[in-house]
């Protein structure tokens, strides 16, 4: 029997199918939370290093560091400003 299975056709209780529709549920939750957090860095970093690094070498300057925490906290704010704005829904 697959995981979809109806609660009827798996013999199982509707509580035991219920615990693993929320365990399937989490796992989901997690496993986008994690393509969103790996979307969200590679796209920062892509942005910032563009924007921040103009001559590449082995370390950071000064002001290619600052810059670079300069533009990630205004991407992670420009980020919150955008999700407040789509989840806050009409005023």
């Amino acid at each position: 029997m697959d995981s979809f299975s109806s609660p009827s056709s798996s013999g199982g209780s509707s509580a035991s199918s219920g615990m693993s529709t929320d365990v399937l549920m989490d796992q989901i939750k997690t496993q986008l939370a994690q393509a969103y957090a790996q979307e969200f860095l590679e796209t920062v970093g892509n942005k910032c290093f563009t924007k921040c690094i103009t001559k590449p070498g082995t370390s950071l300057s000064g002001s290619e560091s600052s810059c670079i925490s300069r533009c990630v906290d205004r991407y992670i704010e420009a980020t919150g400003i955008i999700g407040r704005a789509l989840f806050s829904g009409p005023r």
